[in-house]
């Protein structure tokens, strides 16, 4: 009987060789190797959290350990120091921030901070940091005090910006300030300034400026005196009357108003008594010239 020899089929089976085809691709190969371990890990902690209690018990352990970090010593600040302001400035910061140390400098809002003490009228600018041995260091510049605004409801001091420091209690507080008045005053302190230095010669004669109609200024001198000045060019129209003040004795003479607001055409306006007595002085020479 004679031996038949079969030989092996070396090509692989329908299903093996689909396997393979789909082992070749690249979505099935990243599915098994990421997707097939975060489905197991995603379902085994899913599981393990189901339970309340489990789950209560991590959240606890991972807020017990941040708050162990963020309250070690490195992290606390145990004390404010405020350089650059006054006591009463810096006793008005240490109150509206009400900072209880030490606390840590996670639970620190450095920009809220440094907002809620560039608030504060007295503050001109602010800077805020954390330095090393728990120390919150807050360094101010405060403003400067330039003139006080008479306001219906009071006094106010104000810069030389026009920005509101604070009430001023009495005008003998801030005496040597100048003083200004009327609506928009604080609009235009800048201009005031430049008026107060331009009536450097009038010395102790000047008792303030009132801004009228929003538009100009009035100097108001001593004697129930007053300058009109124009809108536009009143530090020059007001050096104009000094220099007319110290040739001819202007503002010697016992006029009420100084009109400047007409550059072409000064005019002076005379007290009531001070017209009377010309009149009287006009009719006595009327008289003697009619003898």
């Amino acid at each position: 009987m004679q031996q038949v020899n079969h030989r092996l089929d070396p090509a692989p089976s329908r299903w093996s060789y689909r396997m393979q085809r789909l082992m070749l691709t690249p979505l099935y190969r990243n599915l098994l190797r990421v997707g097939l371990p975060f489905a197991i890990a995603f379902g085994s902690v899913s599981l393990y959290m189901s339970d309340d209690q489990r789950r209560d018990s991590v959240v606890q352990t991972v807020v017990d350990l941040r708050e162990q970090f963020q309250t070690r010593p490195e992290f606390m600040v145990n004390l404010m120091a405020i350089d650059g302001a006054s006591s009463s400035v810096a006793e008005d910061i240490r109150e509206v921030l009400q900072l209880d140390f030490p606390i840590s400098s996670f639970d620190l809002e450095l920009e809220e901070v440094l907002a809620q003490i560039r608030d504060l009228p007295p503050v001109q600018e602010a800077s805020v940091r954390i330095r090393s041995g728990g120390i919150l260091q807050v360094d101010v510049v405060e403003r400067s005090p330039a003139v006080v605004w008479r306001t219906m409801q009071g006094l106010e001091v104000l810069d030389g910006t026009g920005a509101v420091i604070a009430p001023a209690t009495s005008r003998e507080a801030y005496a040597v300030l100048p003083l200004i008045a009327g609506e928009g005053a604080d609009r235009h302190v800048g201009e005031a300034l430049d008026l107060v230095r331009a009536a450097g010669p009038l010395g102790a004669r000047m008792r303030g400026l009132v801004r009228v109609g929003d538009r100009r200024w009035d100097v108001v001198l001593d004697r129930e005196q007053r300058i009109l000045l124009p809108e536009d060019g009143p530090v020059q129209a007001l050096e104009r009357v000094i220099a007319m003040g110290q040739v001819h004795e202007m503002l010697e003479r016992d006029l009420s108003v100084m009109d400047m607001r007409l550059s072409q055409r000064p005019t002076i306006r005379m007290n009531p008594a001070a017209v009377e007595q010309w009149r009287e002085m006009q009719t006595t020479h009327a008289g003697i010239a009619r003898q």
